[in-house]
């Protein structure tokens, strides 16, 4: 189980979370959305460490990881995928799998692995992680790493950023057949609609406070409705 107790963080006097306080179960499928630059994306970073909070604590299976660094945190079983997945010169797909184990995987190994997020690992071992590469494949490519891994929690920021529509409509099919098989949580920083159906639970984030935390049903409707409201009011504006 993961827990936020009383996070707070600011930069360039703005205060960008401001006593955060969350938990989530084990072996659950959260998506946090909200308004963009209300701390979405920086609470996903907390958890992986790539931030530190000004205060509060952050708790992994009921241990304190707030002081811990990123290797701590991943070899404690946390998995991250950035929004734009990195590029790594002169290494392929294959080498990335063997890195994200932690050992030399078999041809089979690799092809469930690549299976699980849509590819086929004919086509893609021997491909270099570079801009021969489609956003929609680094994406899958980078998920697929996560799987490998086997974190008991999975983070993924933004993931639909910077695909089109054929791409991501293939990886809301990843992330249900993840939901339906990984042991551990997923954690998914999304303000897509179809991303949110599939959740267990939703995460409501706004101006760096938690606005609502419940299942889909209760959230989403007031959520769509909020947003439909607030695109009337700027129609009528102009």
């Amino acid at each position: 189980m993961l827990e936020l107790k009383d996070v707070c963080f600011a930069r360039g006097g703005k205060q960008i979370l401001d006593k955060v306080n969350l938990k989530i179960d084990d072996k659950k499928f959260v998506v946090i959305t909200g308004p963009n630059g209300g701390g979405k994306s920086t609470i996903a970073k907390m958890i992986m460490g790539i931030e530190k909070p000004d205060s509060g604590k952050i708790f992994f299976n009921g241990e304190d990881i707030t002081e811990k660094s990123i290797s701590e945190r991943a070899n404690m079983g946390i998995g991250f995928a950035f929004q734009q997945p990195v590029r790594f010169k002169g290494i392929t797909v294959e080498d990335l799998m063997d890195l994200s184990v932690g050992r030399k995987t078999n041809f089979v190994e690799k092809c469930d692995i690549l299976s699980s997020v849509g590819l086929c690992s004919k086509d893609y071992l021997k491909r270099e992680i570079n801009s021969s590469l489609s956003g929609g494949e680094l994406k899958r490519i980078e998920i697929a790493t996560v799987v490998a891994r086997g974190t008991s929690l999975s983070i993924f920021d933004e993931p639909e950023a910077g695909i089109d529509l054929w791409s991501f409509n293939n990886l809301i099919e990843v992330f249900e057949n993840m939901s339906k098989t990984i042991q551990g949580s997923i954690v998914i920083i999304s303000h897509q609609e179809r991303i949110l159906n599939i959740a267990d639970q939703v995460i409501l984030i706004e101006k760096g406070k938690v606005k609502e935390i419940g299942n889909k049903d209760d959230i989403l409707p007031n959520l769509l409705n909020s947003t439909t409201r607030a695109c009337s009011r700027v129609k009528e504006a102009k």
